[in-house]
């Protein structure tokens, strides 16, 4: 009979291979990224907030296939995200990444302007949901990873310097599948996903489909 401690730890095993077969069948990060997932793991405390290969990856290309020249980022964090989307800009193309958490400049600031894409990418603490409106920019596109518990209010803000046919993608949207456990009925931050999720799914200014990748990622397209 297996236990229940045996099969947690089947499921982690099965997990890593998945996340190595994964790695080894698509694009490498290069050495500068790996680098700087790493030193976010040594020297954060959230090291796993960072987008992280398969998602870094994923992004650099949905930037080639959307083809902005404006990108909005709301929450920095390290800026692993920042300089994978900065990798598939066009020349002329701008990622304006605001963190609205100051103690993560003096980490993020040298990683970011030291990058090979560093002058593709505008660096900024602030609130993005406050300070974006005011750039005076019309955005072709947005990555959402910031506070789960405003992203509602953070979406309502955004969509309005969002263009036409411009995308928002919003990150962590599934939250480790906490958003279908009531367990976690009272947890702000789960509370927070759904209460956007379920607005995103009523908007019928927006396409929308949910990716279960890693932590969950919403493509949303405004008409």
């Amino acid at each position: 009979m297996i236990t229940s401690n045996t099969s947690l730890h089947l499921d982690e095993e099965r997990e890593k291979a998945y996340d190595n077969y994964l790695s080894a069948h698509i694009d490498p990060e290069g050495d500068y990224l790996y680098r700087l997932y790493r030193a976010t793991n040594i020297h954060t405390i959230h090291g796993r907030m960072a987008s992280g290969h398969l998602q870094g990856r994923l992004l650099k290309m949905l930037v080639q296939m959307i083809r902005p020249k404006n990108i909005l980022e709301v929450g920095t964090f390290s800026g692993y995200s920042a300089i994978c989307m900065a990798e598939g800009l066009a020349e002329g193309g701008k990622v304006y990444t605001f963190e609205i958490n100051d103690e993560m400049e003096d980490f993020t600031r040298p990683w970011i302007e030291q990058s090979p894409v560093a002058n593709k990418i505008d660096f900024r603490i602030g609130d993005a949901a406050k300070e974006a409106p005011k750039l005076g920019i019309t955005f072709d596109m947005a990555f959402v990873d910031g506070d789960k518990r405003t992203y509602a209010e953070v979406y309502e803000k955004l969509l309005p310097i969002i263009r036409p046919g411009g995308y928002i993608l919003a990150d962590n949207t599934l939250w480790d599948w906490h958003v279908i456990d009531p367990a976690y009925d009272h947890d702000h931050q789960t509370i927070g996903i759904r209460q956007f999720n379920d607005l995103i799914a009523k908007d019928e200014c927006v396409e929308k489909v949910i990716l279960p990748l890693r932590d969950g990622l919403t493509l949303i397209r405004k008409k």
